[in-house]
């Protein structure tokens, strides 16, 4: 290549000739400048050692000493700790050298002990209920952002809504907590848009009813029953199963109430119709290719008072003695299955308890674990109205 460049031949068609690159015909000429070709070394070497790179010397000497200490240690440790502080304890030369340094070594050698950990891959959507992995069935999810404080006014708290398949979202802007004012909310949402399959929420007073009572069951988990919704209720204190929610909470309060100064409830209340009609449009395509939800039933009339029949669903977790509670109640569930999520379902219909074991690593494998009577009766709670 050289020899025809310095012939005259054009260094693009010497690269065509030869099948490499312009830079590859250019840098070998480069190389050659000024010398006779018989002269010229030719072969292509890596550059060498960097500069700054720990001495090959030194690397074993670092990796003798961990074998030492593997085989001879007192206190069986042998890791780049209490490798530098041995080597910095050397009578005759005493070698300073940073942990960093020998975690370096000891990588490039291969000789770390340590398997790092496996990253899996994360459950799909609403994995803890079957019927939602496969978009067989929709599920809407409600919480409240409490303690917004108008400009010169109240204190007010966000009712939000989103179901999970659809991101169809909602919110309303509500003087207090309350279950009377919540239920109108989502009886408005499910007139206007439809029932979900399922209905989730966290153990708030509002949502779930009064904790104090054993086997109370609250009148948002009766209305929900009423209209063939399964409501379900996520762990305490447990990350994961509340990210639809807990995502949009976190939108709504940076794309509405951290952009805009809203004077009065009723400025509020504008922005945030403009936003979720604005958050409806940008993910209608979902719902056009999610599940479909049932038209709310005609005639409906509710009396909060009438026996139960459906399921409710708690997800929680196991203490250390493999037990769950629920409903004011606490139930063995397995002895092996401690400190581990467990699906609780109330059937109310025929009376029983079904326990299911869950795991993220392994969503589509959920066993049943134990399956019990349910003999309690079911108080109606009366709690934060």
């Amino acid at each position: 290549m050289v020899r025809a460049v310095r012939d005259g031949e054009a260094m693009r068609a010497v690269a065509r000739r030869f099948a490499v690159s312009v830079g590859t015909v250019s840098h070998w000429v480069e190389h050659a400048r000024g010398q006779s070709l018989a002269r010229v070394d030719f072969t292509d070497r890596k550059p060498g050692r960097a500069w700054n790179r720990t001495p090959a010397s030194r690397e074993a000497q670092i990796l003798q000493t961990r074998a030492d200490l593997r085989k001879n240690s007192v206190l069986g440790e042998y890791g780049a700790d209490a490798i530098a502080q041995t080597l910095a304890t050397v009578n005759r030369h005493p070698i300073v050298i940073s942990r960093a340094t020998i975690y370096r070594v000891l990588e490039r050698r291969g000789a770390l002990d340590a398997v790092r950990r496996q990253r899996r891959p994360a459950p799909p959507k609403g994995w803890y209920l079957p019927r939602l992995t496969g978009g067989e069935a929709e599920l809407d999810s409600f919480d409240f952002i409490e303690d917004l404080k108008i400009a010169d006014g109240p204190l007010v708290c966000l009712l939000t809504g989103i179901s999970l398949h659809g991101a169809l979202a909602d919110a309303w802007v509500m003087p207090q907590r309350r279950t009377t004012s919540t239920i109108e909310a989502l009886l408005t949402r499910w007139r206007a848009q439809g029932l979900p399959d399922y209905a989730q929420f966290d153990n708030d007073n509002v949502f779930q009813g009064a904790h104090h009572l054993a086997d109370a069951v609250g009148r948002i988990s009766r209305l929900c029953l009423a209209l063939g919704i399964i409501p379900v209720f996520a762990p305490p204190r447990e990350p994961g199963l509340q990210n639809a929610i807990e995502g949009f909470n976190g939108l709504w309060q940076s794309k509405v109430w951290q952009r805009h100064h809203c004077p009065n409830v009723a400025a509020l209340r504008r922005v945030s119709a403009t936003y979720i009609a604005a958050h409806r449009a940008k993910t209608a395509s979902r719902r056009d290719h999610g599940p479909v939800r049932q038209p709310f039933p005609k005639g409906f009339s509710w009396d909060p008072a009438t026996a139960l029949r459906g399921r409710m669903i708690f997800i929680r977790r196991s203490d250390d003695r493999g037990v769950v509670n629920l409903l004011g109640r606490a139930y063995p569930v397995d002895e092996n299955w401690l400190h581990r999520l467990v699906r609780c379902e109330v059937d109310f219909t025929h009376r029983r308890l079904r326990f299911y074991a869950l795991r993220r690593r392994d969503p589509d494998d959920q066993p049943l674990l134990h399956e019990v009577s349910y003999p309690h009766h079911i108080k109606h709670s009366k709690a934060k109205k």
